[in-house]
This record gives structure tokens, sequence and C-alpha cells, in this order.
């Protein structure tokens, strides 16, 4: 099976709502197999443009990740990350990993 990722850049325009989203974000993540890989560490832009946060959530496959976006425990919490942030999101497929298919 071939993992997926969620792929954000984030611009938090209001850091209080901001942090009960991603505090809430974590169990939601979790009960779809996902897990942080990057959350808003050090980042340079080198070409292009870009926001101040940048995250990446791995899930264990394609499914995994469009069910989390689709599902009912986290469409409150889009509903939150609106009112207090500016954010651009794309799922996407990994490749996969030589041996497996």
């Amino acid at each position: 099976m071939t993992a997926a990722y969620w792929i954000a850049r984030v611009d938090v325009t209001d850091a209080e709502p901001y942090a009960q989203y991603a505090e809430r974000l974590d169990a939601v993540i979790a009960r779809f197999g996902g897990r942080f890989l990057v959350r808003a560490g050090r980042s340079e832009t080198v070409e292009g443009g870009s926001r101040s946060r940048q995250v990446v959530i791995e899930f264990p496959s394609w499914q995994a990740a469009q069910d989390c976006y689709h599902s009912a425990d986290y469409a409150p919490l889009i509903t939150l990350r609106q009112t207090c942030s500016d954010v651009d999101l794309v799922i996407v497929e990994g490749t996969p990993q030589p041996g497996t298919r």
C-alpha cells in the first residue's frame, strides 16, 4: 500500500483559535492512521511563493487521507481553521517503495 500525504502551507491570522485547531487536530489525524512528518519547523522558500508555516502529514493510504479530510470528525475543524488562517492544502499520493506495488 502506498502512503498519501496532506501538504499544507499556512498563514495563521489569529493564534489563539489556531492553537485550539491544532490541539484538536492531533486526535483526528491519529484516528485515520496519520502522523506528522513536518509541523511548522524551520523552512526556506528557494523558489516561488510560500506561507509562514509548512505541514506534512503522512497517512497509510490514499483512502485514509481522503477519509480523514472528508470525515465528520474533521468538518468542524475545517470551519474553525478557516476563521483563523489562510491555507493551501493538497492531498498527494506517495511513490511506491522499491519492491512494493
